[in-house]
């Protein structure tokens, strides 16, 4: 039985399996990535090359997490003993990944917000600036520990930047919860926690006045209501 196989067995115990599984390894993919796809019969799911040597249940978490998204029923489970092992597994995934991107002026920002808010107590991540985008502002990703910023904010003030740098830090810190088969990555401590920053409804203002004074040619979506949407 392939590991495709086991996972959708265990996940739906009444229903047949029909499909042609495939499994691929593959460097394409970010670190600890992964994907599934389904054509006709055909289900494929591609995992990053650092899956290859992963205990094979908290693969079949992660396999299950992946299936739940296509073939979700309000019937289905919405978690396993194997997703919360993967869900468990992809919090502390940040201890394994190298750090091998640090851009200097993240990095000051990311130790200014650290010793002023954690104590100096979080682990530094990857760190580097991504495209030029007003669509996402910021982003951590926890398969990759790695904080991304767009260089929309390359010229902008310490203060915009010490701000939307704190935002992705508490990503890191407070991770997420796996609920109802939904992961929430704005717990109410979270949101508690983001308040604490001095001023920030005035910094917000002055983040919305960036993206408004950017030239048009590097517009990508439309400014809406609600600065948040943006971050990761």
């Amino acid at each position: 039985m392939t590991l495709i196989h086991e996972s959708f067995t265990r996940l739906f115990p009444q229903k047949e399996f029909t499909y042609i599984p495939e499994l691929e390894y593959n460097r394409r993919l970010s670190s600890f990535n992964a994907n599934i796809k389904l054509h006709g019969k055909k289900l494929k799911v591609c995992l990053n090359l650092q899956w290859k040597d992963i205990d094979d249940e908290i693969k079949i978490g992660l396999i299950q997490h992946l299936l739940l998204k296509i073939f979700r029923r309000k019937s289905n489970p919405t978690t396993t003993t194997n997703i919360d092992l993967y869900n468990n597994f992809t919090r502390n995934i940040h201890l394994v990944i190298p750090k091998t991107k640090c851009d200097p002026v993240l990095a000051a920002s990311f130790e200014r917000m650290n010793t002023r808010f954690l104590g100096g107590s979080l682990e530094k991540p990857n760190l580097q600036w991504g495209a030029d985008s007003r669509r996402k502002l910021a982003h951590y990703n926890f398969h990759n520990d790695t904080i991304t910023m767009s260089t929309l904010f390359k010229e902008s003030s310490q203060e915009i930047l010490d701000y939307i740098m704190y935002h992705e830090m508490l990503h890191k810190h407070f991770k997420f919860e796996h609920n109802n088969g939904r992961s929430s990555f704005h717990s109410p401590a979270f949101r508690q926690a983001e308040r604490m920053y001095p001023n920030w409804k005035e910094i917000e203002n002055k983040i919305h006045s960036v993206i408004r004074s950017t030239p048009r040619k590097r517009v990508q979506k439309k400014v809406k209501k609600g600065l948040w949407r943006f971050f990761g």
